[in-house]
């Protein structure tokens, strides 16, 4: 009797090994048939996307890798456009063509951004100056410039001003980052934005994966377009966002964002030449910040660090507008437009006088 017992408990055994096989290999299955499907889904939208978005610009070799420049427009001085953190040369789409009714006027992708190959690591300031420099040589983009630099590209253009003071003309800082503004910040906040970091740096080590497999886009189209841009821009953002040399350029930038900020301290002022600072008098709650700080800061940044940037020139107007958030070049691009038409017809004024 003890044997039959026996016999049966090592039936149900041999019963419930082959259940748990059969449900590892369906498991398996499943997965394997899901990440094909995602990788199927990611190759058809990325075929659909090179249809629907083609470049936008030249590449242009600037030594070891080529750079992505979008020049249009006609005269001098020339504009060059130097995008925030994140922002492809698209982002200027809503500015650039207004600029280029009066002027000629340069768009382009920093390394690691849309039509950009990767560039050399750490991406800071200085090193961002110098590519863009050399770009513009490269491509027969002569001197003087307009400089317009929206958040971190506020710290690029004042670097190529230190590098290159006899190619700077005027300056437009969009609601520019300033060097001292972390001193500024309350812990909430320097903790939020290292949270971020981490975030960003562990979705580095499996972007690859996750763009492959079409996860990425398919968290993205999730998204929802909270500025109400013109059909096809969000698209087109997503699209060139959706590539590891992005991530890990924007991870590059950001984590080296006091050491840029270190050397734009160094970088000096503006003199004499024109600038003009449009700075978001609207305010944006910081996610996981408590209101107060994140109101607190605000306050700083408009009444102190925005108000710093426009005492680096003895030529220079500060202007808030009341309904724009940071992400002004999307929200107000007519400003944008207004203040670079002004900036050049100072600069023109002032070479006259001389």
């Amino acid at each position: 009797m003890a044997g039959a017992t026996l016999e049966v408990e090592v039936q149900r055994e041999k019963s419930l090994r082959r259940w748990v096989k059969r449900l590892f290999w369906t498991f398996v299955s499943l997965l394997l048939l899901v990440l094909i499907c995602g990788a199927a889904y990611e190759r058809l939208s990325e075929y659909h996307d090179r249809r629907q978005f083609p470049q936008l610009g030249t590449s242009i070799s600037v030594g070891q890798f080529s750079l992505n420049l979008n020049c249009t427009g006609s005269g001098s001085p020339t504009v060059i456009l130097e995008s925030g953190l994140g922002i492809p040369a698209v982002g200027w789409q809503l500015v650039q063509p207004g600029i280029a009714k009066f002027a000629r006027v340069c768009s382009y992708d920093r390394a690691g951004y849309g039509w950009s190959d990767p560039g050399p690591f750490p991406r800071t300031s200085r090193e961002i100056a110098r590519e863009l420099h050399t770009l513009l040589q490269n491509a027969r983009v002569p001197p003087p410039y307009v400089l317009v630099g929206h958040s971190f590209g506020g710290f690029n253009v004042r670097l190529f001003n230190q590098l290159y003071p006899s190619e700077a003309a005027a300056f437009v800082l969009v609601d520019s980052s300033q060097e001292d503004q972390e001193s500024k910040m309350r812990r909430s906040i320097l903790e939020a934005n290292a949270k971020e970091l981490r975030q960003l740096s562990r979705m580095q080590a499996v972007m690859g994966f996750l763009i492959d497999f079409g996860i990425a886009r398919a968290a993205a189209a999730r998204q929802t377009d909270t500025l109400k841009l013109p059909a096809g821009l969000h698209e087109e953002l997503t699209y060139l966002q959706l590539q590891k040399k992005y991530t890990d350029a924007i991870l590059s930038e950001e984590s080296n964002f006091e050491q840029s900020a270190a050397q734009v301290r160094g970088a000096g002022n503006l003199g004499s030449k024109p600038l003009i600072v449009l700075t978001a008098g609207a305010s944006t709650d910081i996610p996981g910040v408590p209101k107060e700080d994140s109101d607190e800061f605000f306050a700083v940044w408009v009444g102190d660090l925005q108000a710093r940037l426009a005492h680096l020139s003895r030529r220079s107007r500060h202007i808030v507008l009341l309904n724009s958030h940071h992400l002004i070049p999307f929200e107000q691009p007519k400003a944008v437009v207004d203040a670079v038409r002004d900036v050049i017809t100072e600069q023109g004024g002032r070479e006259a006088r001389r």
